[in-house]
């Protein structure tokens, strides 16, 4: 059964935002159509990243917990992780925006921004020796950077609000796949490309990369569900 560990969790990520997809209130699965591209636009990116640090050997996958199916030097598992997480994080966002009228973190939201964009940009201009440290806090500053310039903070609020709530999953599934429950990591990190700073097992960059997947599905997302309702109007 080990084998099926990573697919396994695959569907854990996935089953509760799924089967709470058609629930009158939030009604998450009539946001499908914005929700998919998003997911496919930022799975592509990532999936080219994750091949390109996979072959260069950033990091490599333990193919005791693997199916053993394969595409592009990449097992199907994480395939679905680009998938699956986004689909579940997004749901989070969508029920924390529901069930939290007020945007709590709105206030302060741009000076985190502000600091945030300098901090990461630093960071990875003084570890361009290390690929996972430089390429993943240089890509969230872009991102971060993406977003304030198309919405000037609309969301910023309710991102940052998501991003802590889903640190509490992102713990699990990322300590599994880093082999905090488990007698070996699912996902080996080679610690001379990232700053070797662990969060119990999980290298820090993890949670920088676990922000900007979940920032580049959410500005996407809201970037069609803006379009749509643009277009709607305009049809009135």
């Amino acid at each position: 059964m080990e084998k099926f560990l990573y697919l396994i969790l695959n569907v854990i990520t996935i089953s509760y935002p799924l089967a709470r997809s058609f629930e009158h209130r939030v009604q998450y699965a009539k946001k499908w159509y914005a929700l998919f591209p998003a997911i496919g636009i930022t799975g592509l990116f990532f999936l080219v990243w994750d091949h390109w640090f996979t072959v260069i050997g950033v990091w490599e996958f333990n193919p005791r917990y693997l199916t053993g199916i394969f595409f592009f030097e990449l097992p199907i598992e994480e395939w679905l992780f680009f998938f699956t997480v986004p689909f579940a994080c997004v749901f989070i966002y969508e029920v924390l925006n529901y069930f939290i009228k007020k945007d709590i973190l709105g206030p302060v939201a741009k000076p985190i921004t502000f600091i945030l964009i300098p901090v990461f940009l630093v960071i990875g201009l003084l570890n361009l020796d290390k690929w996972y440290t430089s390429v993943n806090f240089l890509v969230a500053t872009a991102m971060l950077s993406i977003h304030f310039v198309l919405y000037q903070g609309k969301y910023l609020g309710r991102f940052y609000l998501t991003y802590l709530v889903s640190l509490l999953p992102f713990l699990l599934v990322n300590g599994v796949l880093t082999g905090s429950f488990i007698d070996e990591p699912i996902v080996i990190y080679n610690n001379a490309e990232n700053l070797n700073i662990r969060l119990f097992t999980i290298p820090i960059e993890d949670t920088v990369y676990s922000m900007t997947l979940l920032l580049m599905n959410i500005t996407i997302y809201e970037r069609i569900r803006n379009t749509k309702t643009i277009h709607t109007v305009k049809s009135l």
